[in-house]
C-alpha cells in the first residue's frame, strides 16, 4: 500500500515469534563497526536515547579486518580536490559528485574527531602521520595504524569510547533489555545488545519508522524475539559477502540490513557493483567462506603481480600498474589466468626483507605463515574474492532513505560515493562520514518535530507467517550459484543460470507457504539464509539488466563500458506480492528520497527536504 507519506510500505516481514519484551528509545543503531558507533556516539552526545544492537560482539564486525587504512587529504601538498578526482575515477562516471565533495572535504575533520576520540595512527619519525599509498590513489593519503591493523585499532576506540558512555552499573537505568523491560521505559546513556540478529522494521500506521525487532541469541532473561521503539532506525550492519563461496568478509555479513530495508519498502541501487579484491590468499580452489586479505597496502609499498615465470603483467595495462583501481587489477589477475590456465598469481615482495614484513605487514606475515607460505622467501598466491559492496540501500546527503525514519550509512548504503567501484580505504571514511551527517540530521529532526515526547506505536506483528524461510542448507546453494554464475567473470548466460535457479528456491518457498502454510522453522540460520536469498536475486537482476562493463561489473558479453545506455543507477525495489521492481534511472543523477516524517496536518510543512546546511556547518 501508499501510505500518507508517500512510501510504498510492503507489510512483509520474516516469519518469527512475536516480540517477548520491548524497550523504547529515541534512536536505534543497527551494527558495531566504524559507521554504526560513530553514529551512535554522536547520537548519544547530542542527548538522544541511544541503543546499539549488533549482531555479535560489538568489535566483531568487518571494521576490525579493515588492514590497508583511511582515506583523507592530510599530508602536506594534498588536496581534497585531488582525492575527489582519484574516486571519480575509480567510480567509473557513476559517482554522485556531490556525494564525494562531501566525504573528501568533511573527511579530514572527521579523521581529526576519530583521532580525538582515541584511535592511535602510526606516525613517521618527525611526529606527523605516517601516510601511505593504495590503488587508484596519486597521492600518500593512507593512514594506517599497527601496520596493517587499521581497523582494529578504529573498532578498539570506538568500543572503548562506546563502552565509557554507557549508564554506570550503579545507574537504575543500566539494565540491558529484559522481559521485564515495560514498553516505553527509557534509559539514560548508550545501551548495547549483543549477539542479536535484526529481523525487521517496524513501522506505524503512517509507513513511519517505529523501531525494529530482533533476536538475541544465547541465554538469559532477554533471549529470544524482542523490539526496539524508536522514531529513528540507523543500518550499519555491513556487507553481503557471504552470498559468495569465497570472500573477505566475516561470517556475520550475511546482507541482513539490506534485506530488511527491501522487505520495509526502501529502495537499494547498484547491488550489481560488487569489489572483488585482486590479492586474496589463495588457499585451494575449494575454499569457501572469510578467506585471509592481502592487503592492497602491500602493493603500495612496491610488491610486484607476477605469474608463475615470475613475469610482471599489470605493466603496459594502466599507468599506475599494480596500483591501479581494484576493478582494473582484478581483470588482470582474471584474464593472465585465463591465458595460462592457472587457478592463481603471486605477489612478490621478497625484497621487503623480513624487518619491513614484521614492522608494516605482522598481520598479513602470521596469516601467510599459519597456512604454510612465507612472503620473505616466496611469492605469495593470490586470487581475487569477493570483498566489497558498492551499492546497497539508497540514501541522499544526509543517510535518508526512502523509507521515513530509516537510515543507513557504511557499507550497507548507497550513498553515491563509490559509484561503479570503491576507491581504495574509501569505506572507513564513508562510514566515519556520513555517521556524523546521519546523527546531526537524527537530531535536528527531533527537535524540530518533538519526537522525543512521541513513543511510535508500531503497526501489530502479524500472527501468521508472511515471507517462506529457507532451510539452512540452502545457504551453501546460494554460494554456489553466486560463484558460478554472478561471480569475476559473468554473461548472459551465467547470469540466466544463476536468475532461474535462485528463482527456483524462492519459488519452491513460497509456493509451499502460500499453498500449505508451511515454511522453515525460525532460527538464525533460516533467517540469515533467507536475507542471502534477497539479495542474491537483487544482485542477479541488476547483472543481468546492466548490459556493459563497468566498474567491477564485468560483462563478457558486453566487454565495453557504454555511456550512452548505462550511465545510469539500477534501482530496485519489493513488491508487496514478493516480486522484484527493476528499473533503471533516466539519468546518471539519483532521484530524491522519500519525503520527511512531516505530518503536512499537523506542521504546515509540505516540503519534501528541509535545507542542507547541518548544524555543525552553521
Amino acid at each position: 500500500m501508499t501510505t500518507s507519506t508517500g512510501t510504498i510500505s510492503t507489510g512483509i516481514r520474516l516469519h518469527a515469534p512475536a516480540p517477548g519484551w520491548a524497550i523504547t528509545a529515541d534512536v536505534v543503531v543497527v551494527g558495531s563497526g566504524v559507521a554504526g558507533l560513530t553514529a551512535a556516539l554522536r547520537c548519544e552526545a547530542a542527548g538522544l536515547n541511544t541503543v546499539v544492537v549488533t549482531k555479535a560482539r560489538l568489535d566483531d564486525g568487518s571494521t576490525r579486518w579493515a588492514q590497508g587504512g583511511i582515506a583523507a587529504a592530510l599530508g602536506e601538498g594534498d588536496t581534497p580536490e585531488q582525492h575527489l578526482d582519484d574516486t571519480l575515477v575509480a567510480g567509473a562516471g557513476l559517482c554522485d559528485e556531490d556525494a564525494v565533495r562531501l566525504l573528501v572535504t568533511e573527511g579530514p575533520a572527521a579523521v581529526r574527531r576519530l583521532i580525538d576520540t582515541g584511535a592511535r595512527f602510526d606516525e613517521s619519525s618527525e611526529g606527523g602521520l605516517e601516510l601511505t599509498r593504495e590503488g587508484g590513489h596519486h597521492r600518500r593519503r593512507i593512514a594506517h595504524a599497527g601496520g596493517d591493523a587499521t581497523g582494529a585499532e578504529i573498532s578498539r576506540a570506538l568500543v572503548k569510547a562506546v563502552n565509557e558512555a554507557r549508564p554506570s552499573a550503579s545507574s537504575p537505568s543500566a539494565s540491558s533489555p529484559s522481559a521485564s523491560s515495560p514498553s516505553g521505559t527509557r534509559a539514560r546513556g548508550l545501551r548495547t545488545i549483543e549477539n542479536a540478529l535484526v529481523l525487521d522494521l517496524l513501522t506505524d500506521a503512517d509507513g513511519r519508522t517505529a523501531g525494529v525487532t530482533l533476536h538475541v541469541m544465547g541465554e538469559g532473561q532477554h533471549d529470544g524475539v524482542g523490539a526496539v521503539h524508536a522514531p529513528a532506525v540507523v543500518l550499519a550492519t555491513g556487507g553481503m559477502g557471504q552470498v559468495f563461496s569465497a570472500t573477505t568478509n566475516p561470517s556475520v555479513s550475511t546482507g541482513d540490513g539490506v534485506a530488511l530495508a527491501l522487505r520495509a519498502g526502501a529502495e537499494v541501487s547498484d547491488l550489481e557493483f560488487v569489489q572483488f579484491h585482486p590479492t586474496v590468499l589463495f588457499l585451494g580452489p575449494d575454499a569457501e567462506g572469510q578467506q585471509p586479505l592481502v592487503s592492497e597496502a602491500v602493493r603500495g609499498e612496491g610488491a610486484h603481480l607476477v605469474d608463475a615465470h615470475g613475469t610482471r603483467f599489470m605493466t603496459g595495462q594502466h599507468e599506475l600498474a599494480e596500483l591501479a583501481p581494484r576493478d582494473i587489477v582484478a581483470k588482470g589477475i582474471m584474464r593472465r589466468m585465463r591465458e595460462q590456465g592457472a587457478e592463481h598469481m603471486y605477489l612478490d615482495a621478497r625484497h621487503f626483507g623480513a624487518a619491513m614484513w614484521e614492522h608494516r605487514f605482522p598481520t598479513i606475515l602470521a596469516a601467510c605463515r599459519a597456512h604454510g607460505i612465507d612472503p620473505v622467501t616466496e611469492p605469495v598466491p593470490v586470487a581475487p574474492a569477493a570483498h566489497y559492496a558498492s551499492g546497497g540501500v539508497r540514501t541522499d546527503s544526509r543517510g535518508r532513505t526512502t523509507v521515513p525514519g530509516l537510515y543507513a550509512c557504511g557499507e550497507v548504503a548507497c550513498t553515491g560515493v563509490h559509484g561503479a567501484n570503491r576507491l581504495a580505504s574509501n569505506s572507513l571514511l564513508e562510514g566515519l562520514v556520513y555517521a556524523e551527517r546521519i546523527a546531526a540530521d537524527i537530531a535536528a529532526s527531533q527537535a524540530e518535530d518533538g519526537l522525543h515526547a512521541r513513543v511510535p506505536q508500531p503497526v501489530p506483528y502479524p500472527q501468521k507467517p508472511e515471507h517462506p524461510l529457507l532451510e539452512p542448507e540452502a545457504r551453501f546453494a546460494i554460494q554456489r550459484i553466486m560463484t558460478q554464475g554472478a561471480g569475476v567473470l559473468r554473461s548472459a548466460a551465467s547470469l540466466s543460470g544463476a536468475a532461474e535457479a535462485l528463482d527456483r528456491l524462492h519459488t519452491d518457498a513460497r509456493d509451499a507457504l502460500d499453498e500449505n502454510g508451511k515454511t522453515a522453522e525460525p532460527g538464525v540460520d533460516t533467517w540469515e539464509t533467507t536475507n542471502l536469498l534477497c539479495v542474491a536475486r537483487v544482485l542477479v537482476a541488476a547483472a543481468r539488466l546492466r548490459e556493459e562493463t563497468r566498474g567491477c561489473h564485468w560483462r563478457e558479453d558486453h566487454a565495453d563500458r557504454d555511456d550512452t545506455r548505462w550511465r545510469r543507477h539500477i534501482v530496485v525495489r519489493l513488491n508487496p506480492d514478493r516480486a522484484l521492481a527493476v528499473r533503471a534511472t533516466d539519468t546518471p543523477d539519483f532521484p530524491p528520497t522519500a519525503p520527511r516524517t512531516l505530518d503536512p496536518a499537523r506542521t504546515g510543512d509540505t516540503s519534501t527536504h528541509r535545507p542542507e546546511r547541518l548544524p555543525q556547518e552553521q
